[in-house]
């Protein structure tokens, strides 16, 4: 068996916005909204995803919407790259959807309780280790919430770090399947036990795709990768460049040896060298150092 990656637009709707499969969203909602608890009942997915029906969503930012039995619509929004005023983006998607409830002359009673939940492949609250961060509007002082129409609640998948055998609670494995379906050969015990998220992996499994699906997918899977690339490369030449300047101040016109060293290292290794620049004495050092990180990379 082998399993899409549950992050890519096409097939994160085809999961979680079917409304063949309501019962798949309700028991995600209920694992990372309501804290594995079994809250909501029932929802109405809101323009369901249409899985024979292959097409580029113009609304990239909405991945899936869903009305639920308490009245609270969701927004849910899956984000596998940390773009230039994405936590901006985040609220004003949420306050328009909010606002654009109603119609002319209609009420504000008839205004309904939004809730964004917004899923990242990247960190981005370095400063909380929670994994799971939500967010109202609070009295600064006494804390107590100005009623409970807006909420944003962020999951950060790289800040899972559970194995498969670690699995207690229902959040744990529905954050695994996100994060790991790819990696699996089979449906764990663990997953499996799990009607919902076995049948999540049921619909991920490449077996159950039409070769237009298969095709589809993998052209969503390459532009995310060449997206990635392209930021990566984009923080390296800044790195680069910055690093470049420090050292020639130093030691005068650096040789293109150390450069073309510096064109391999990474992101993190970039980070590491700009907290170690200033403590270089000689060339020698630098060269050292360039050697040693490029050594860990070829182990």
């Amino acid at each position: 068996m082998r399993f899409i990656d549950p992050k890519t637009d096409f097939a994160f709707k085809k999961i979680f916005a079917s409304d063949k499969n309501k019962n798949i969203p309700i028991s995600f909602l209920n694992a990372i909204i309501y804290d594995n608890t079994n809250t909501i009942k029932s929802l109405t997915i809101i323009d369901p995803a249409n899985p024979g029906k292959i097409e580029v969503s113009q609304d990239s930012f909405l991945d899936v919407k869903a009305l639920l039995d308490n009245g609270t619509t969701v927004i849910i929004e899956m984000q596998v790259i940390h773009v230039k005023a994405f936590e901006k983006r985040v609220v004003y998607n949420l306050a328009k959807a909010y606002g654009n409830q109603l119609g002319k002359g209609e009420k504000y009673p008839n205004l309904r309780p939004y809730l964004a939940l917004t899923i990242t492949d990247f960190v981005l609250f370095p400063d909380s280790s929670q994994m799971i961060n939500k967010f109202r509007f609070k009295e600064d002082k006494l804390q107590f919430n100005y009623r409970d129409e807006l909420s944003l609640i962020f999951l950060e998948l790289p800040k899972f770090d559970k194995e498969l055998s670690e699995l207690e609670t229902l959040n744990d494995k529905w954050i695994y399947f996100l994060k790991d379906a790819p990696n699996l050969e089979v449906i764990p015990d663990s997953l499996g036990e799990v009607p919902e998220i076995e049948e999540a992996l049921n619909i991920a499994n490449r077996a159950s795709l039409t070769r237009e699906e298969l095709d589809f997918l993998e052209r969503q899977e390459m532009v995310i990768e060449d997206n990635k690339g392209g930021i990566i490369f984009a923080q390296t030449k800044a790195y680069s460049e910055i690093i470049l300047l420090q050292l020639q101040h130093k030691f005068g016109e650096i040789p293109r040896e150390f450069k073309m060293k510096m064109e391999d290292l990474s992101v993190e290794q970039f980070k590491l060298l700009e907290e170690e620049v200033l403590g270089f004495k000689t060339l020698e050092e630098v060269e050292n150092w360039l050697n040693s990180q490029l050594f860990l990379e070829v182990i």
